[in-house]
C-alpha cells in the first residue's frame, strides 16, 4: 500500500470516528441518567457498551491522528502501531466489560430488581438509531483497520444491546417477568465476547510481529523458492507494522544479479500485499551462519 493510499484511508478513517464520537458522547450522557432511573441492567449494560465506546472511539482517533505523524530518528516507522496499541486497549476494556455484564446478570437472576419499562424502551430506541448511524459510518473502515475494527465492534455491542433492551422492556411489560432483563444483558455479554476475544488475539499478533492473518508463510517461501534465479532462502520474516502494511526481510542465495533478484522477490511479495521488502542476496555456496536457521 502506498503512503498516498495510507493517508488517504487514515484522513477517511479520521472523519468517520469524529463523526461517530460525536453522536456516540451526545447521547452517553442520557442513557446512563435513565439507566440509573429505569433499574434496567440491560440497559445498564448498554449504557456501559456506550462509555466504552466514547472511550474506544476517542482512543482510536488519537492513535489514528498520532499514526500520522512522520517517521524520525527515533519511530523509522513512524507512530502507526499507535493504531494496533489503541485496538488492544479497546479489545481488552471491551472483554472486561462482558465479563462483568456476564457476572452482573448471574447476581440479577440471584436478587431480582424491578425494572421500569417506559424509560427503558424509549431511551433505547434513541440509542438504537444512534448506533445504526454510526455502525453504518464505520463500516467501511472496519474492513481496513484494526483500529476502526476494534471501534466498529464496540458500537455494534451497543447496537445489539439497544435492541436486547427494546426486546426486553416490551416482553417485561407484557409478562411481568423481571428475569427476562438480566437473561438479555447475558446475551448481550455472550455476543460481544468471542469477538471481541478475536479482535484482541489479531491485534496482539500485530504486536507481536505474528505473520499477517491470511498469509502462509510456507506458501511464499515456495513461491520465492520456485523463481529459476533462487536456489535457497533463509531468514525469511514477515510482519505487520500496522493494519495493512506488512514488511517482508529475507536472505536469498542466487547468482543472478541483485537487481533483477530484488525486482523478482518484491513482485512475489505485491502478490501477498506485502509493500515494504528488504532482500540481502548471498551467492551459492556461501555457508550460513549457525543460527539461520532458528529465523527461518
Amino acid at each position: 500500500m502506498s503512503e498516498h493510499n495510507h493517508a488517504h484511508r487514515a484522513a477517511a478513517g479520521a472523519r468517520q470516528l469524529t463523526l461517530a464520537l460525536l453522536l456516540t458522547g451526545s447521547f452517553l450522557v442520557v442513557e446512563v441518567v435513565y439507566g440509573l432511573l429505569s433499574g434496567s441492567l440491560a440497559l445498564l449494560s448498554d449504557a456501559g457498551h456506550m462509555l466504552t465506546d466514547v472511550m474506544a472511539l476517542a482512543l482510536s482517533l488519537f492513535a489514528l491522528k498520532l499514526g500520522q505523524r512522520a517517521a524520525d530518528r527515533r519511530r523509522t516507522f513512524g507512530y502507526r502501531r499507535a493504531e494496533i496499541l489503541a485496538a488492544t486497549v479497546n479489545a481488552a476494556a471491551l472483554f472486561a466489560v462482558g465479563l462483568y455484564i456476564l457476572i452482573e446478570a448471574y447476581r440479577r437472576l440471584q436478587e431480582p430488581v424491578d425494572v421500569q419499562t417506559t424509560p427503558m424502551l424509549i431511551v433505547a430506541t434513541a440509542g438504537l438509531i444512534i448506533n445504526l448511524i454510526s455502525a453504518r459510518i464505520l463500516t467501511q473502515g472496519s474492513q481496513d483497520s484494526l483500529n476502526i475494527k476494534s471501534a466498529y465492534l464496540e458500537v455494534m455491542g451497543d447496537l445489539l444491546g439497544s435492541v436486547a433492551v427494546i426486546v426486553g422492556a416490551i416482553l417485561i411489560r407484557f409478562t411481568g417477568q423481571s428475569w427476562i432483563d438480566p437473561v438479555l444483558g447475558a446475551l448481550i455479554g455472550l455476543w460481544v465476547l468471542p469477538r471481541t476475544w478475536a479482535l484482541l488475539k489479531a491485534s496482539v499478533n500485530v504486536l507481536l510481529e505474528g505473520v499477517p492473518e491470511g498469509l502462509d508463510l510456507d506458501t511464499l517461501r515456495a513461491d520465492l523458492l520456485a523463481l529459476p534465479e533462487v536456489t535457497g532462502v533463509h531468514d525469511l520474516h514477515v510482519w505487520s507494522v500496522t493494519s495493512g502494511q506488512h514488511s517482508l526481510t529475507a536472505h536469498v542465495v542466487s547468482a543472478a544479479s541483485m537487481p533483477l533478484v530484488q525486482r523478482q522477490v518484491a513482485d512475489i511479495a505485491a502478490k501477498y500485499e506485502i509493500d515494504h521488502v528488504t532482500v540481502q542476496i548471498e551467492p551459492p555456496g556461501e555457508a550460513l551462519g549457525a543460527h539461520d536457521h532458528l529465523h527461518s
